[in-house]
Parts: structure tokens; C-alpha cells; sequence
């Protein structure tokens, strides 16, 4: 049965890396959605703009994922008001089969991650206050935390357990 993790959380937190390991770890049948890769690179948007032109697109690809793969990892800020449809569209395609996890980390330390970031040049501590959403978590889906003090290597064995157990049961804001 397909399954699908969601990883959300401010920009700087550590998503993509996780879900990079996620993928090499599940392997071949393992589908990486990126928010930022489909709103910026594919479509090439930004703002309002974005989230209009991204959101059916990668409604579409949920679908394509429930299909075609075993596992589809979504990843990205995905703030939880501009993107319920697309929360929606997940409970539709994977009903129990969500594993959804949400990094609660200080402003301070999203800083010092994107400091150590390839991209860090391309913005700063200026957007990244402007994207800021404190504990933006989402109230149809549960969400697992992830904080600061877990390792990369720690949020990964969390999630492989939670896979392997079939356990999605989580409380709301229930920490890993």
C-alpha cells in the first residue's frame, strides 16, 4: 500500500536534507515532491502567484504518486491556510496512510542551518522572518515534531520506525 510523509516546517529547518535521506533510503519507487523545486524552478513563481499556480500541480502529483509509487514524500513550508486543498487531496489519495512531520525550531537555529546551506547567498534573515509561521501546524492531518536538538540521523530513525510500524496515529503536536 502507498504511503505517503509530509515534512513541513519554516524555511532553514532541515526538510529537504530529510527528505533526500528519506528517498535514498526507500530507494527506486520513491517519489520527492519539493515544494520550492515545483513553485521556483518548474513554474518559476513566487508569493500568491506560487501558491496558485503550484497547488493543482502538485495536487496532480500526489495523485501520480499514490500510483505509481510506493512511497511519495512531500516537502516543503506549505503553509497550512494557502495549502489545505492540498492537505485535503492527501487524506483523499492516502486516508491512513499519512506520516506527517512538522519541524518546531527556533527562528535562531533556521538561521544557523541556512548559514550552512549551498543557497545562502539567495536570501536572509530579512525573508526569512517575512516566511516565518510559529507552530503553523496543520488541524486536519496529524503532525509529528521535530526539534532542534534531534539529529538528522534521529528524525530519519523516527520516521523509519513510524513507517515500519504503520503507527499514524499521532496526537496533535505530539513530539518525536
Amino acid at each position: 500500500m502507498p504511503v505517503l510523509i509530509i515534512l513541513r516546517g519554516n524555511s532553514g529547518s532541515g526538510k529537504t536534507t530529510l527528505a533526500k535521506a528519506l528517498q535514498e533510503h526507500f530507494g527506486s519507487g520513491t517519489m520527492r515532491l519539493s515544494h520550492d523545486m515545483i513553485r521556483m524552478d518548474i513554474l518559476h513563481t513566487h508569493g500568491q502567484e506560487g501558491v496558485e499556480k503550484s497547488l493543482p500541480l502538485m495536487q496532480e502529483l500526489l495523485k501520480y504518486g499514490r500510483e505509481h509509487s510506493e512511497v511519495t514524500i512531500l516537502e516543503g513550508i506549505l503553509p497550512s491556510d494557502a495549502y489545505r486543498p492540498l492537505f485535503e487531496t492527501a487524506l483523499g489519495e492516502f486516508g491512513d496512510s499519512i506520516f506527517a512531520y512538522y519541524y518546531d525550531i527556533s527562528f535562531e537555529e533556521t538561521l544557523r542551518r541556512h548559514s550552512t546551506k549551498p543557497n545562502r547567498g539567495d536570501f536572509g534573515e530579512k525573508e526569512m522572518r517575512r516566511w516565518w509561521r510559529e507552530k503553523d501546524l496543520l488541524d486536519i492531518i496529524p503532525e509529528r515534531i521535530l526539534t532542534e536538538d534531534q539529529s538528522l540521523d534521529d528524525a530519519l530513525k523516527t520516521i523509519l520506525r513510524d513507517v515500519d510500524s504503520g503507527e499514524t496515529s499521532f496526537s496533535k503536536g505530539e513530539t518525536a
